[in-house]
């Protein structure tokens, strides 16, 4: 079984506790999607829109060497 690795330490009610990269990675992904929702819930956004947005932010991101020197 392999050890996970700690993220990072918090003190929480006098009490010191270690959080590990897999715990902070899913704590991550709720507050976000609870935020994409209450967006979309209060019609700041369509979901279509988040998902062109995604894809365009994919798209810059992951360039390939060639579209980096164009």
């Amino acid at each position: 079984m392999s050890e996970k690795k700690v993220a990072l330490r918090m003190v929480i009610d006098g009490k010191e506790r270690e959080i590990t990269y897999e715990e902070l990675a899913l704590s991550n992904n709720l507050a976000q999607e609870a935020l994409v929702r209450l967006l979309i819930d209060k019609k700041v956004f369509e979901p279509k829109e988040l998902l062109e947005m995604l894809e365009k932010v994919k798209k810059e991101r992951y360039r390939t060497a060639d579209q980096q020197k164009g």
